[in-house]
């Protein structure tokens, strides 16, 4: 059985091929919404002129005498060059000098972007216009309140100082908030690193069974950055929902709660997996469009496998790797961020990654690295795969592991 996967979002974005035995009863499980038709500029236009609870942004941004976009980062597919111009464009027109506009990178505890990277974001008109900057965790963040789940909260003041506060993010499935964008471009995305190590540890530990791919409603931690946002009070917020090709597919704008809940209501059915794998002996988890965030997808699959186990195979093909991260991360052989180590590996399924741009700390993300298998193409994965996994073997194929999720 022959299948293509996307691949290699931030570069050629074309196509893995990879074959699978015939003799295997194989399936293949792709989010609901994977052939959903890219927008084409002026649809992502259109949507952004009709903004949900929310005044026009030309309106809003009347009288406003400095603004700030708050944008995600590379291990999000958001091209927010698409979106940008419409924002400058209605903030020219209501007055708002072009030089009092900033770019803010919502990083979180990630490690900072290069401006080859923020080229491929932005656009290059932009980065040549524009003041853009990396948020930085550790510095230059002021406390605007507390939440009522006790979280303290401290904001990039550059994104404080603006008048007219905007954000452009992408919402798909979320292993801790359910579903990602809204007010969680700003915490985590531009928050002070204590603040964010409470709201990812203690918040969590409050329900931990509330958090999770997909699951919303009830979701603490949701919760706990819906009520961080309100505090530094956001003006704009842009939703992007994305197809199987990483490419804008749905956009919802406006009000930051209220165009993050019809963002969310979308989709909770166009993530969803179908059909839903159950009790497999192998699956091939594809990290496409958080190629270097691999671990979601070695989440996600566990799932699918049969209670005693099997082989988990996630094709990660990110040349740049996996992305530093400082709350979660390894920075010496046995130590790293706050919460390092994040999870061990248990010891009933075989982990095998995939990785054509290889680095010995591809696996440090988990405590245990020692006990993955690598392989550098589908070749060497298959010859791995063939010495355990014989006629009769059931495998389903996951296209989009790091964005789709399974109902419950």
């Amino acid at each position: 059985m022959k299948l293509s996967l996307p691949r290699r979002l931030w570069y050629e974005n074309d196509s893995l091929e990879i074959t699978l035995p015939d003799d295997w009863q194989v399936e293949l499980c792709p989010m609901a919404g994977a052939g959903r038709q890219t927008l084409s500029r002026d649809e992502i236009e259109a949507a952004l002129a009709q903004p949900v609870g929310s005044p026009p942004l030309r309106e809003l941004a009347q009288g406003k005498r400095s603004a700030v976009i708050v944008f995600d980062d590379m291990t999000r597919p958001t091209r927010c060059a698409q979106i940008a111009p419409f924002l400058l464009r209605e903030m020219a027109a209501a007055g708002v000098p072009e030089e009092a506009v900033t770019f803010v990178c919502a990083l979180g505890t990630h490690g900072a972007l290069s401006f080859h990277e923020l080229r491929k974001k932005l656009g290059q008109d932009i980065v040549e216009r524009f003041r853009v900057f990396n948020h930085n965790t550790y510095e230059n963040c002021d406390e605007v309140g507390t939440t009522s789940l006790g979280t303290k909260v401290r904001i990039n003041r550059e994104v404080l100082a603006a008048d007219l506060k905007l954000a452009i993010s992408c919402v798909t499935a979320h292993p801790y908030a359910g579903f990602s964008g809204g007010g969680k471009i700003l915490m985590p995305g531009v928050a002070h690193i204590d603040s964010i190590a409470d709201h990812h540890t203690r918040v969590m530990a409050l329900k931990p069974d509330g958090v999770g791919l997909g699951k919303f409603a009830g979701n603490l931690v949701r919760q706990d950055i819906d009520e961080a946002a309100d505090l530094v009070g956001l003006d704009f917020s842009v939703n992007v929902l994305v197809n199987q090709r990483g490419e804008a597919a749905a956009v919802v704008a406006g009000d930051l709660r209220r165009s993050h809940a019809k963002a969310v209501e979308l989709a909770q059915g166009w993530y969803a997996t179908s059909p839903r794998p159950r009790n497999v002996d192998v699956v091939i988890s594809n990290a496409f469009v958080k190629a270097n965030e691999m671990p979601i997808a070695v989440a996600l699959a566990r799932g699918a496998l049969k209670p005693q186990g099997g082989t988990v195979v996630v094709i990660a093909d990110s040349p740049e790797g996996q992305v530093v991260h400082y709350l979660l991360g390894r920075f010496g052989r046995a130590h790293g961020g706050r919460m390092y180590p994040v999870r061990q590996l248990p010891d009933n399924f075989r982990l095998i990654i995939m990785a054509p741009s290889l680095d010995r700390t591809f696996g440090d993300w988990f405590a245990n690295p020692e006990v993955i298998t690598f392989s550098k193409t589908w070749d060497q994965t298959m010859e791995l795969l063939a010495g355990e996994h014989g006629p009769g073997t059931r495998a389903a194929v996951l296209p989009n592991a790091t964005m789709q999720y399974f109902k419950s």
